[in-house]
């Protein structure tokens, strides 16, 4: 069981770094949006801007064949979208407006992926088709899965390592560090390895669907079944505004908050209404409630799903944790920033102990070597490009072409810069020169967004805008821990072997 727990730990155990790092990140995926996008005054769509909406739709596309409104959460971080669609194929006509959540009015919103890149990344990564990134990441949370269960299994004293955390004691240090990460919140580790698992299961497991499906698309066909349809009519009539959709949905429903509204046949006496339900909660309506577009009456509620849907949506609402409040969002975090120390210290462990045993440390064998660079490439290279992604935003001027991409390429220049240098430079100066590097960008993030917004730190305070003085306050804590860091193994001194006398010498020959 060790020698399993070590191996299946140590291959798939960068992927599994970058996986935690970004999932963890993704925990606050709203409010990461919220900050890429500072001209947004307000956080969720008021009645005010659902009926600037409607009359700006009513103006612009009266007939069209479809309306869209993507309405940002209660977390904020997005804006209100509306687009409308006429005709298909080669014929179609399309049209987008943003507009400001609070007022209603349409603003100029930089383009950025926000947080939600961070959250696609950790199973989609990038550059890459997303069917062969998401049989990559279901083979590591495969493998986490053994890796967890071959360490309960390893570790006998597992409640006293919860209490035993030793510094400065070399490779006991990076066990204690490793033993109490993964035990702290072993049931979090558990949770989201397996639930992931769930969240990508037809990736790992599509037979039962080849089975009895010619494709996949009659499956999705035959599990969500479309809701119903009518032909217009065209006879034009004044639409439901939006607004009176929303309350209508809130009268229906209990605790019921859309995330999209589709307007079908919009002005005509058989326009539909579909409100897309956001997760409020675990176990939620995932369909959609569909409402008569001329009287707001109730044409369907949002059907129920079966056994196995209802269980699979639990275990990707506990997943995703979209339903939580503060605190428990919180416990998320703290328990993903364990994780990511967990397979992080276990990654260095693999190292410590073996150069402990190496004959000679200057003539180093390939593996070992590679090991160790890569480590310090993909720890502190993924940390630093993230840095470097908050920076892009501020940075990149608003109107540049493919401004999002340029955010996302900047992250992985960056990557890519520490890892040559990584490779380049003696391992111990690289750690500490990488993780400085970390601290810096960190540090200079919430500088930055003091001098380009109006939305600093002291000012964020000073407005109980906690989404703002919350994420400088995190990047500042990031910094102080990469520097942290950075000066304990700058002023860490191994213990030198101890000389054998000749009898000793003998006796270990023998």
């Amino acid at each position: 069981m060790a020698w399993l727990h070590t191996w299946a730990g140590l291959l798939p155990g960068w992927l599994l770094f970058i996986i935690f790092l970004f999932g963890t990140a993704a925990f606050f995926q709203q409010e990461i949006s919220g900050w890429m996008r500072p001209e947004l005054e307000g956080r969720t769509a008021s009645s005010t801007a659902l009926r600037a909406a409607s009359h700006l739709l009513a103006d612009k596309a009266p007939n069209a064949d479809r309306w869209i409104i993507v309405l940002p959460s209660n977390r904020g971080g997005d804006p209100l979208m509306v687009t409308w669609k006429s005709g298909n194929g080669d014929a179609a006509v399309s049209g987008t407006a943003i507009l400001d959540p609070a007022t209603g009015r349409e603003i100029a919103v930089r383009d950025t992926r926000g947080g939600w890149f961070l959250y696609r990344f950790h199973f989609e990564l990038h550059y890459l088709p997303y069917w062969f990134a998401e049989i990559l990441v279901c083979a590591a949370a495969l493998t986490m899965l053994v890796v967890i269960l071959s360490g309960i299994v390893i570790h006998k004293k597992i409640f006293a390592d919860f209490f035993m955390l030793r510094f400065g004691k070399g490779q006991r240090s990076w066990l204690d560090a490793h033993n109490v990460t993964a035990v702290l919140a072993l049931p979090f580790h558990l949770m989201i390895t397996y639930t992931g698992l769930v969240t990508l299961l037809f990736t790992l497991m599509p037979w039962a669907i080849s089975a009895h499906f010619p494709d996949r698309g009659s499956y999705f066909q035959a599990a969500y079944p479309p809701g119903p349809v009518r032909d217009p009519t065209g006879h034009r009539i004044a639409s439901l505004s939006l607004d009176k959709a929303v309350s209508r949905a809130s009268s229906v429903l209990d605790d019921f908050a859309p995330a999209r509204i589709v307007v079908e046949h919009p002005g005509d006496l058989a326009s539909i209404v579909q409100l897309w339900p956001s997760p409020a909660r675990i176990g939620g309506p995932s369909d959609a409630l569909y409402l008569d577009g001329s009287t707001g009456n109730v044409m369907q509620m949002p059907a129920r799903p079966g056994i196995a849907m209802a269980s699979q949506g639990v275990m990707i609402d506990l997943h995703a944790g979209r339903f939580s409040g503060v605190a428990v969002r919180w416990l998320y975090f703290l328990s993903g920033i364990g994780g990511t120390v967990m397979v992080a210290s276990g990654l260095i462990l693999w190292t410590v102990k073996r150069r402990a045993k190496l004959p000679d440390e200057a003539r180093r064998h390939f593996g070992f070597g590679l090991v160790e660079k890569m480590n310090i490439g993909v720890i502190t290279g993924s940390s630093a490009g993230i840095g470097v992604y908050f920076l892009a935003n501020r940075f990149l001027p608003p109107d540049i072409a493919n401004r999002a991409e340029w955010e996302i390429n900047s992250l992985f220049i960056a990557w890519g810069a520490v890892l040559v240098w990584a490779l380049a430079r003696p391992a111990k100066l690289a750690w500490i020169q990488t993780l400085a590097t970390c601290a810096s960008l960190y540090a200079l993030i919430p500088v930055v967004n003091a001098l380009t917004t109006t939305r600093g730190l002291v000012p964020s305070l000073m407005a109980q805008d906690w989404a703002f003085a919350g994420f400088d306050l995190v990047m500042l804590a990031i910094a102080a821990g990469c520097a942290f860091t950075a000066w304990r193994v700058g002023t860490h001194k191994p213990k030198a072997k101890p000389r054998l006398n000749t009898r000793e010498l003998v006796e270990a020959v023998a």
